[in-house]
This record gives C-alpha cells, sequence and structure tokens, in this order.
C-alpha cells in the first residue's frame, strides 16, 4: 500500500493541447502532464516563473470516464509582418505602427466537450497539495481559461496498491451518476514504451515542451455518487 492524491477534473469545455502551431491548436482526449502540473501549480498559488521543481516530480496518472466530444473553434487573428514592426513594446503599438499592413489569418482550436477525468498522484508533499486543490489560490481551469471547472476537483488521500485502485475512492459529480455509474476503462500513464506526446514543461515562459512516452492500459474504475 502507498500513499496517493486523488482528485476530479470535470469540465463542459476542455482543451488539452498537443503540439501548437500558429494556426492549429490540437486536443488530447485525456489532460496531459503539462495541464495537470499548470492546475495543481495554481492551485497552491505558483506563477508560470515560478518553482516547479517538486512538483516535476511527482507521477501521474489519468484515468478517461468521459473524454467529450470533440469541437473545433475558428479564430481570426491580426498579425504584423516582421518588416513593419520596428521592434515595439506591446502587440497594441504593433499594430498601431503597422498602419493597415497586418495580415489577417484563421486559426483552429480544438476542445472536448463535456469530460470528466480522474487523476492519481504520487510522491512527496501530498497533504499541503491535497488542501491547496480544496481551496485553491488561483482559479482552476482545463486547459484554457474559457475552460473552468463544473465541480470542486474533490481532492483526497488514500492508500492504495496501484493508482486505479487509489481512483476507484474517487467520488464523481451528482450530474454524471444520473445517467448511470461512472466507468473508467482507460487509465494513462507514463511509461517507457508506448506512444508519445509532447507534455513534458521544459520553459513554461515560452511554453516549450519535450517528448515522452504515455501507455493506455486497459482497467475498470467503478465510482459512486458523490455524498
Amino acid at each position: 500500500m502507498q500513499p496517493f492524491l486523488i482528485f476530479g477534473l470535470s469540465a463542459s469545455l476542455g482543451a488539452m493541447g498537443e503540439l501548437a502551431g500558429h494556426e492549429r491548436r490540437g486536443a488530447l482526449d485525456w489532460p496531459g502532464r503539462s495541464a495537470i502540473l499548470g492546475l495543481m501549480g495554481a492551485a497552491l498559488g505558483i506563477r508560470r516563473e515560478g518553482d516547479f521543481a517538486a512538483l516535476d516530480a511527482l507521477d501521474v496518472s489519468v484515468a478517461i470516464f468521459e473524454a467529450g466530444a470533440p469541437l473545433r473553434d475558428y479564430h481570426t487573428i491580426e498579425t504584423v509582418p516582421t518588416a513593419a514592426a520596428k521592434r515595439p513594446n506591446s502587440r497594441p503599438e504593433a499594430l498601431r505602427d503597422a498602419r493597415g499592413r497586418t495580415n489577417t489569418t484563421i486559426t483552429l482550436r480544438d476542445y472536448r466537450a463535456g469530460v470528466f477525468y480522474g487523476v492519481a498522484v504520487q510522491g512527496e508533499g501530498l497533504e499541503p497539495l491535497c488542501e491547496a486543490l480544496k481551496k485553491p489560490h488561483f482559479t482552476l481551469y482545463l486547459g484554457r481559461k474559457s475552460c473552468p471547472l463544473s465541480a470542486p476537483p474533490g481532492a483526497k488521500l488514500v492508500q492504495a496498491e496501484t493508482p486505479e485502485h487509489a481512483l476507484a475512492h474517487l467520488s464523481a459529480p451528482p450530474w454524471l451518476c444520473a445517467r448511470g455509474v461512472p466507468v473508467a476503462r482507460t487509465l494513462v500513464e507514463g511509461a517507457t514504451k508506448g506512444e508519445v506526446v509532447h507534455d513534458r514543461p521544459v520553459d513554461r515562459k515560452l511554453w516549450h515542451f519535450a517528448p515522452r512516452m504515455v501507455a493506455r492500459r486497459a482497467v475498470e474504475i467503478v465510482l459512486e455518487a458523490a455524498p
């Protein structure tokens, strides 16, 4: 038996980013490591330029209860040609200096609608992290600021042999239970071989992420309604 911190992530809209290019920002069907570490950092009150060393050392597993439906949003963005920029101090200043020489492009942003995930965390410092998730310092989002959580995470500490055994103690939001007993059949965790995702934070200021291996493991995690 070992200690686990478990909590749930439910949202009407979630943005689980993968490789983000200029014209398209895709979405995984589960929250990547960078998203979960960022959410826990927000709960603790750590800003983007802060020290994430303790969080980076944690092991994280994610159970997919509701992967939701894919949703694509279309944005138009105005960009300034390099020749027109002239070292501005801000984007508004660059747009003013460009004087009609801007370019407009369409970008695609992918989301998942109606999601619920269970997260199991192993490592040091779980108790203060659990308390922070109960009373977060900053608002918790599932990816982008347009994706607030639809229910409190319900963080708790449990003793279990494996992440899936730990997540069996998770409480589901009542509206999910109204549709039937929530069941997860896939657990995503770090692995030595499997599929490659780019969700390991390297430079949070520059939004640089390194690849890592993850494996999808078949499980059956049955939850009960929240008390």
